[in-house]
């Protein structure tokens, strides 16, 4: 089946930028020198496997203290649908509410605004372009239970 971890090594971070490369740099034509950033080196980053294929990655970081940003979700195109996005951001709404992150906010591309209201993320901001992608600011209060 599929597992969501934190990618405690270079191979397992190496994982998770080549899903991204292949998601936003080739699929959604992002500049490799936007999608690879500055944040890469003090976020956590998260990769999903089926068996031993990463096929998921995203990227948390707090930006302030107790605020987290989520950023650089991605699924490869033929494991969409199979509820992997949904389990990736369960792993790191647990990671966050694990080391005192208690808000989490994101900038989701338009299109998958739906998905993230599924999560009880809820928009703060108008429609603005991200790498020539219209997105949306969302923020989610993550709360231990």
């Amino acid at each position: 089946m599929f597992k969501v971890k934190i990618a405690e090594n270079q191979l397992e971070k190496e994982q998770a930028f080549d899903v991204r490369r292949k998601v936003f740099v080739e699929e959604q034509r992002v500049p490799l020198h936007i999608e690879m950033d500055e944040h890469d080196d003090d976020a956590i980053h998260f990769v999903a496997y089926q068996l031993e294929q990463p096929i998921a990655a995203g990227r948390i970081r707090e930006v302030e203290v107790g605020l987290g940003k989520v950023e650089r979700v991605c699924v490869l195109p033929e494991y969409r649908g199979q509820h992997i996005g949904i389990m990736m951001m369960n792993g790191m709404e647990e990671y966050a509410q694990s080391n005192g992150i208690f808000r989490l906010k994101l900038n989701a591309q338009t299109h998958a605004l739906a998905f993230y209201e599924k999560l009880g993320y809820e928009v703060t901001s108008d429609e603005f372009m991200d790498a020539g992608i219209p997105h949306k600011s969302m923020e989610k209060a993550v709360t231990v239970e």
